[in-house]
């Protein structure tokens, strides 16, 4: 009897990103846990990392218009002060926003992979550490990047999402 064969998961969403990944020349390894990591504390737990290293991928409207905002998992969007330095108002974006607007749904979103390009914001907060972890589409994947590679393949803004000397709890 042949042994079992055992392949790498695979997922629509995930391929997508992958795909993305590859056109601007990154081919990291796409990391899959057996559960769901939603949170950027269950991601870090689940890599051994400090939870700053998380780049929570969180989709928001800024004036109606979908926005994603990479932020480090260490503190939360100041969303009333980021929306006032972009000169607008932002608000959450629904789960049916956040699907059309990258074609994943919550605790996935990944930076990229998205069915057309998201007017994105990178916390420069990320750019303390030498490597992040972003999701890649699903809630059970993540790759690891730096804060530089983000802000090229996402086509980024690098800011501030929360005033500095901000504590989040």
């Amino acid at each position: 009897m042949p042994p079992e064969q055992t392949s790498t998961p695979s997922h629509p969403a995930v391929d997508r990103v992958a795909d993305a990944l590859a056109r601007h020349g990154l081919t990291p390894e796409i990391v899959w846990f057996d559960d769901a990591v939603t949170t950027a504390q269950l991601a870090a737990d689940a890599l051994g990392i400090e939870v700053g290293q998380i780049a929570n991928s969180l989709v928001f409207t800024l004036d109606g218009e979908p926005i994603l905002v990479l932020t480090s998992g260490a503190h939360r969007v100041d969303t009333d002060w980021l929306g006032a330095e972009l000169g607008g108002v932002i608000g959450r974006a629904s789960k049916d926003v956040v699907k059309a607007a990258t074609g994943q749904v919550i605790g996935g979103v990944a930076p990229v992979g998205h069915p057309s390009p998201v007017r994105t914001f990178v916390d420069t907060d990320l750019a303390r550490y030498d490597q992040v972890w972003a999701a890649a589409g699903h809630a059970k994947t993540v790759f690891a990047t730096t804060f530089d590679e983000l802000v090229r393949i996402t086509g980024g803004t690098p800011r501030a999402v929360e005033p500095r000397g901000t504590v989040s709890p």
